[in-house]
């Protein structure tokens, strides 16, 4: 089992920590993640998405979904039906809904807070489900993951976009560097929480990345699980399926 990180203390649990960090880092979220990544995380989202684009879903729910950024990516590339986003993170949510209405998509795209291991959705509803950024924040890994099986519909696809370790040297070396020092001095300064991109990359080297990440899968149900890594390891697009 994975070390469980918390962005600030040991007391109260990680899943109340993570929605008060959020809920602080909101206003400066989609700013930082530009900045920080030199703008790759919009290409990770966009690779992220095409996977589904054989499955046309016509029901799709995007969870962790913060501001947005991916459940705005697949109404432009699928198309589908309905999507729903669901996150912890009101102030999250609210920034995603301003952006969904100025993009005329709020009859497509409906967000809503809520738990992510405790999705309130019926058994088999969604053809295809998402997540960005968001499986190493949860505070039962495998109570998420089992609860996305649950709501995800025979013959449906799990697609999930995290962090995971670079290991060529000597870019790990760089990386490590970059994500230890640099990453959160500059989310400090400009986001005001001197802990939110600490945790960061605290909860990147205690995620259980790649083969670990794709044995779990199995281990929940799905399948024809696999991972692609991306930017010399720096991210990684696992997807697999319900039979």
């Amino acid at each position: 089992m994975a070390e469980e990180v918390k962005p600030y203390d040991q007391s109260g649990s990680k899943k109340e920590q993570v929605s008060k960090m959020f809920d602080g880092i909101a206003p400066y979220y989609d700013f930082l993640n530009r900045l920080l990544s030199l703008g790759i995380d919009v290409y990770w989202r966009k690779r992220a998405i095409k996977l589904l684009k054989e499955d046309a879903p016509k029901m799709v729910l995007d969870v962790a979904t913060g501001t947005a950024d991916v459940a705005l990516e697949t109404a432009r590339q699928l198309q589908p039906d309905k999507i729903i986003g669901i996150d912890i993170a009101n102030e999250m949510l609210e920034i995603g809904r301003t952006k969904i209405d100025k993009r005329g998509l709020s009859t497509t795209i409906e967000l809503q807070q809520g738990d992510s291991e405790n999705l309130p959705f019926s058994d088999n509803t969604f053809d295809a489900i998402t997540v960005a950024f968001g499986v190493r924040n949860f505070e039962h890994l495998e109570k998420g993951l089992e609860e996305m099986h649950r709501v995800l519909k025979p013959g449906g696809k799990l697609v999930v976009l995290e962090f995971s370790k670079p290991r060529v040297f000597p870019f790990k070396q760089l990386y490590n560097f970059y994500f230890r020092n640099i990453l959160p001095t500059v989310g400090r300064l400009t986001s005001k929480d001197p802990r939110a991109y600490s945790y960061l990359y605290e909860s990147v080297q205690a995620f259980p990345d790649r083969e670990q990440f794709t044995d779990i899968l199995s281990k929940i149900g799905f399948k024809s699980n696999q991972c692609i890594p991306l930017t010399l390891g720096v991210c990684a697009i696992y997807s697999g399926g319900k039979a």
